[in-house]
């Protein structure tokens, strides 16, 4: 029996089932012109198109059209199904045709990294939680940023992998991590003090996601280029039985 998601907590797939050599991959296979102008028809279409109608329509030999069709299939910027054009079934109706449609899935690059959806899921479920339970947005922010963090962090080996695939860009400062990228600077920017609390639960899902003990994560203004630091744990505590 699947265990109930909360209200408002995202579910998105983390980045890291899209690296990011993919989806740039993706999109500079639109430089050539042949395969963005089948891609522009494959997305201009409210019906699935054939190769030998997409050919037909952009003035390309069948076989140039299906080569073209094929790797915009494989990188994921299109969606394949099969269908007899006929309509006919049983003996003699001959093979399902081949046919593309535009690709559910959203591709998008972003340098440095960016995670703006990311951003607006978590405050769209935390508006969304704080009216059905009546509690204050803030509080549900936090609540909802940190099932997000748990959610993608269970989806990496360890921490320092769970923060590059989210964008973070962790780097050593002594025996500490910081980080080298806010994946939502812009809004940090206008909004610091809800996107700094946003990043810190994140980023404290992120570890206990992916199940690391060993590391403390602190707020911390000018840490790095996202004001936080993660100690290790034992660290944390000795310092703080010192003071």
């Amino acid at each position: 029996m699947e265990t109930p998601t909360p209200t408002g907590t995202p579910t998105d797939t983390p980045p890291e089932a899209t690296p990011l050599p993919r989806r740039v991959a993706a999109v500079t296979a639109l430089a050539d012109p042949a395969r963005r102008a089948l891609y522009e028809l494959v997305t201009r279409n409210a019906e699935p198109i054939g190769r030998d109608a997409a050919a037909e329509s952009v003035g390309l030999s069948r076989s140039t059209a299906a080569f073209h069709l094929e790797r915009l299939a494989a990188l994921g910027l299109v969606d394949v199904e099969y269908r007899r054009l006929s309509g006919r079934t049983g003996p003699g109706s001959g093979r399902p045709a081949k046919l593309y449609r535009r690709a559910d899935a959203e591709i998008s690059v972003s340098l440095p990294e960016r995670h703006y959806d990311l951003a607006g899921d978590v405050l769209a479920g935390a508006i969304e939680r704080s009216i059905e339970t009546e509690r204050p947005v803030r509080e549900t922010l936090r609540a909802v940023a940190g099932e997000a963090g748990r959610s993608r962090g269970a989806a990496s080996a360890s921490l320092p992998l769970a923060l590059a695939g989210n964008g973070f860009e962790p780097y050593a400062d002594g025996d500490d991590l910081v980080l080298g990228n806010c994946p939502f600077h812009r809004l940090a920017q206008k909004h610091t003090d809800i996107v700094c609390e946003l990043n810190y639960e994140l980023v404290r899902g992120l570890a206990d996601g992916c199940g690391d003990h060993d590391h403390a994560v602190a707020s911390e203004p000018g840490a790095g280029r996202c004001c936080i630091r993660i100690s290790r744990a034992e660290a944390s505590v000795r310092g703080s039985s010192t003071t």
